[in-house]
């Protein structure tokens, strides 16, 4: 179990923040599929989150039982009428379903005497189902896209031109002249163009200590040094990284890789790609305090021009561009919404890319992760912050609807295909057939989890 302890807390404190991002997800999703059946006429007589043994319950004045239970690792709705919670089988005996009703108030017991065939998920029309079945990967979308614009009406858009808000420290060797509210104009001669042309302008800049920066200060143009606009300097931390495995943090300097200064995260770049997967000796500066560890670099999937992916060498630790924070201003909420889109769009993307990938050999099943990761990938976010933590909800719930539209008999696409089905002929499958593909829907489930899992204790730790 000690590779369940990462460098930001311990198991307590991972599972506590999987469990969030987890009930997050889950109450969207099966909330998608209660509202829109409750629209459609579909009397639901179970909300739960959580399996196993209730430990907290209510009745509404519809008569649907509203639940917490004990194993907070999913959740369910039971539709009227369904044999279990997978909305599989079953018969539409209302009757037997108000002898079996908790105690419910004069409200609910007259809405669920009005309860007809109509209101059951087997009697209910096919576009009342299909929509139902429906919602649940769709809601998991409109979250993302509602987190995305969250966070970019919170951030906005950096000014223009680039006007200093905080500067993190720096080791002593490197000269610090800037100061909040400089407006950056030139970088040794060359404008920055933040963000798009940001690469192409760091590529310019020499690597060396510190750098010229022109600036206008309180009306006046002044030449001052500061480090460089990308320096060697850890923003982010990939989860499960080496970087994590190793304790690095957030406003860390890397001073040296194998005795060789960098000062530019371009040379820790090529540093690494140039060692491949052997051992590095970092020198690592923190708050004035110099330290050294040894980190390995792991093969991580990259995404090609061509769209192909490859396995490349990465420590985890990020630099998102500028190592200052830039002030910023609002952003139009329309604009927030394209690019909250394309953000859902882009998740979607990658992740049949990933898998694309994988099947065909070009990258390692390694980058499949299973509960086990996704539980250590929730806890090293939140120790990120609140931003990073509600980012990556956003990202997983994108990821869950999208598994949920698989077309695998018990996942919600799988029911799709059924209702396909049964528009094309006429009727449903039989009962039969439908156990049948509910049986080896599970047993589907069952080895690509074990897989997973397998991949986050044993194979790839």
């Amino acid at each position: 179990m000690t590779s369940l302890i990462p460098s930001f807390g311990n198991v307590a404190f991972t599972l506590v923040f999987f469990v969030i991002a987890l009930s997050v997800i889950v109450a969207i999703h099966e909330y998608g599929h209660y509202i829109i059946g409750r629209w459609s006429g579909i009397h639901a007589e179970v909300f739960s989150i959580g399996f196993g043994k209730v430990i907290y319950s209510r009745v509404d004045k519809r008569g649907t039982v509203w639940q917490v239970a004990a194993l907070p690792f999913g959740g369910y709705v039971k539709f009227l009428g369904d044999a279990n919670a997978a909305s599989v089988g079953g018969d539409v005996d209302v009757d037997a379903y108000l002898e079996g009703t908790p105690a419910l108030s004069d409200a609910a017991q007259a809405h669920a005497q009005s309860l007809t065939e109509r209101n059951t998920m087997l009697g209910a029309p096919l576009w009342a189902r299909s929509a139902t079945v429906a919602a649940g990967p769709i809601f998991n979308f409109i979250l993302s896209f509602l987190v995305f614009v969250g966070v970019l009406l919170f951030q906005g858009q950096p000014l223009t031109p680039l006007t200093v808000s905080t500067l993190p420290g720096f080791p002593e060797t490197i000269e610090q002249q800037l100061e909040p509210g400089d407006r950056v104009l030139r970088v040794e001669g060359t404008a920055l163009n933040y963000p798009e042309g940001f690469s192409d302008a760091v590529s310019e800049i020499p690597s060396q200590p510190s750098v010229e920066y022109l600036v206008e200060r309180d009306g006046e143009r002044l030449t001052v040094l500061g480090p460089q606009p990308q320096p060697s300097l850890v923003q982010s931390i990939t989860p499960r990284s080496a970087a994590d495995d190793a304790g690095l943090k957030i406003g860390d300097v890397v001073v040296s890789m194998n005795g060789t200064p960098v000062y530019q995260f371009r040379d820790m770049v090529n540093f690494v790609n140039a060692t491949g997967a052997a051992p590095i000796a970092l020198e690592v500066w923190r708050n004035g305090d110099v330290f050294e560890t040894t980190l390995t670099p792991r093969l991580t999937a990259i995404p090609q021009a061509d769209g192909s992916m490859i396995d490349e060498p990465k420590l985890g630790i990020g630099n998102g561009g500028l190592f200052f924070e830039p002030a910023t201003s609002a952003v139009g909420v329309g604009e927030s919404m394209s690019l909250a889109i394309q953000q859902v769009w882009f998740i979607i993307k990658q992740s049949l890319n990933g898998m694309k990938q994988m099947i065909i050999g070009n990258i390692n099943t390694c980058n499949l992760s299973g509960p086990v990761g996704i539980a250590e990938t929730s806890g090293s976010m939140a120790s990120q912050g609140a931003l990073s933590f509600i980012s990556f909800i956003a990202v997983l719930s994108t990821a869950v609807g999208l598994l949920n539209l698989f077309p695998i008999p018990v996942l919600d696409g799988g029911h799709l295909v059924f209702h396909a089905y049964e528009a094309v002929t006429g009727k449903m499958p039989s009962d039969k057939a439908l156990r049948v593909f509910m049986a080896v829907g599970i047993a589907m489930i069952a080895s690509l989890m074990v897989f997973a899992i397998g991949n986050d204790l044993l194979f790839c730790p």
